[in-house]
């Protein structure tokens, strides 16, 4: 059905998947801010429980330190990538796309297990890279030569942060 919202779980599954049309959708909606939180927060949880083994509280105390970078992280992208690469969004249409882009990590609450711990701790950051390429790009409407650029500078501006604060 045209114009009929995806769910929270039919939107991470698209964003694991690396569907330009999910983070479209989720760009636009401006409802979907509350289910991107949740998926920071979710991923944030199953990576305290998967690669630490360290029980939910801990992983309770990522959540929130995971909903605060992922805000600055999107602000910093914003401003980069709108005032110095001329891309077209709103802090908001950013922050949607890249809580969205963390969804593949919800795979983290097995990172536990022998077997898989090891390829998800080289696999899931990659993927959750390329998907935050892909959220920036999107939400930012610009190519991917102007996205590079922005992810390089903010990664630039973020070290700079870390060094003072």
């Amino acid at each position: 059905m045209a114009g009929a919202k995806s769910s929270v779980i039919e939107r991470m599954v698209g964003a694991t998947f690396l569907s330009v049309d999910t983070f479209e959708e989720v760009e636009h909606d401006q409802d979907a801010t509350g289910q991107a939180a949740m998926v920071v927060a979710v991923v944030a949880v199953a990576r305290g429980i998967g690669a630490s083994g360290e029980g939910l509280i801990v992983a309770s105390f990522a959540a929130v330190f995971a909903l605060a970078n992922w805000a600055i992280w999107a602000g910093i992208c914003y401003l980069v990538g709108d005032k110095l690469f001329g891309g077209k969004a709103s802090w908001g249409e950013l922050l949607r796309t890249l809580g969205f882009a963390q969804a593949p990590g919800v795979l983290w609450i097995f990172a536990f297990l022998p077997i898989l711990g090891w390829p998800l701790y080289g696999l899931l950051p990659l993927w959750v890279a390329v998907a935050s390429f892909i959220a920036i790009r999107q939400a930012l409407d610009i190519g991917n030569a102007k996205t590079m650029m922005t992810i390089l500078v903010a990664l630039g501006v973020s070290g700079l942060l870390e060094l003072f604060f």
